[in-house]
């Protein structure tokens, strides 16, 4: 293992305020000069989870695939389920190709340690998914399937899947210094894992010769776990689990060594 990967490995401890301020930082500069400021971040979940409650479970009543729940809203909260998930993707990703670029401060900077930039990104995109967490919990605690103790594994759920994407995240950023065409290609990317994966559907409902390729998408295990855990009060499949934290600190550690290979040239560049 390279000194440089080595000494990557550690900065999150080592830039532990730095990474604490600039994420609060991000945050209130999100919300800066709105009405409603940081109350966004809860009322935004809550407008989705109506919206999607009053589209599915009212105009356009659905059935889940293969379910039995009965009720207005277990639909429209399986798929907020889904929607939540794939939103941290699509959050920390659709950013990524930019992160660099758009700091340009920073990077001249030689004392900077641009690697928090990614943990900036995803701490961020992390806060929002957890109160939209909390919002789904409380609302099908109260009126669909009640609450379970096997909730409390949702953390070990998202810690395997924000890896992979923080892996994924620096990898973007490194690349997108020099292509910059990767910022275009990204988004369709991130739109082509939520309709090939378990977002709108169970993978029960894919054509059977289909459903092993699922598990390519980065969103299906912790989308499939997270709908066991809160819908089926269920603990999460421990060996799918682990398979998927295997490949996830695989990938994180192949993004850091990239990003940390790769950033010596960005000032050249920039």
């Amino acid at each position: 293992m390279s000194p440089k990967l080595v000494a990557s490995l550690a900065h999150p401890w080592r830039h532990r305020s730095l990474i604490q301020i600039l994420t609060r930082r991000e945050m209130v500069g999100r919300y800066r000069g709105s009405l409603f400021g940081s109350l966004w971040s809860l009322m935004t979940p809550l407008l989705m989870l109506g919206v999607y409650t009053l589209v599915f479970g009212v105009v356009l009543p659905a059935r889940w695939p293969g379910g039995s729940d009965v009720g207005i809203g277990m639909v429209a909260l399986r798929l907020f389920s889904g929607i939540l998930m794939h939103g941290l993707l699509a959050e920390s990703l659709n950013a990524a190709p930019t992160l660099v670029v758009s700091q340009p401060n920073y990077v001249n900077k030689v004392v900077f340690p641009l690697e928090v930039l990614g943990w900036i990104n995803l701490l961020s995109a992390l806060t929002h998914l957890a109160i939209a967490l909390a919002l789904l919990i409380l609302a099908n605690g109260l009126w669909g399937t009640g609450f379970a103790v096997a909730q409390l594994s949702l953390p070990l759920l998202v810690l395997p899947y924000a890896a992979l994407l923080l892996g994924l995240t620096w990898l973007f950023a490194a690349l997108g210094v020099y292509v910059r065409d990767l910022a275009q290609l990204v988004g369709p990317l991130v739109m082509v894992t939520m309709f090939l994966g378990p977002v709108f559907f169970p993978r029960s409902a894919m054509p059977e010769a289909l459903q092993p390729w699922l598990s390519l998408n980065p969103i299906t295990i912790p989308i499939e776990q997270l709908r066991m855990v809160v819908f089926e009060g269920q603990w999460p499949d421990w060996s799918a689990l682990a398979a998927y934290a295997l490949v996830a600190m695989a990938i994180y550690l192949f993004g850091l060594w990239a990003f940390a290979s790769l950033k010596k040239g960005f000032a050249d560049v920039i």
